[in-house]
């Protein structure tokens, strides 16, 4: 296959090149900060941004939802088939 933007840098406003399916962990951090994060089924998100700061979000199921995370919490996440995009 040929990728015609192989030679371009990309930026925040370029779509993910990587996706991966998570497990919430109170323990470790993500393998790489995200872009988005996108669920199966709905419900709250508890995270810790790149910026260090942690809070619970909600998340629609199937809505691409723009946060740069590099920990996605067990505690306080009820949403489930997460998946992180970066």
């Amino acid at each position: 296959m040929n990728d015609i933007f192989a030679d371009f840098s990309g930026g925040l406003e370029s779509p993910a090149t990587y996706v991966q399916t998570i497990t919430p962990s109170d323990e470790a951090d993500l393998p790489r900060a995200s872009r988005a994060l996108n669920v199966a089924v709905d419900g709250s998100i508890r995270i810790t941004t790149v910026s260090g700061t942690t809070g619970t979000i909600y998340v629609a199921a199937g809505i691409t939802f723009p946060v740069r995370v590099t920990r996605v919490w067990a505690t306080g996440t009820t949403a489930t088939g997460i998946s992180v995009l970066s």
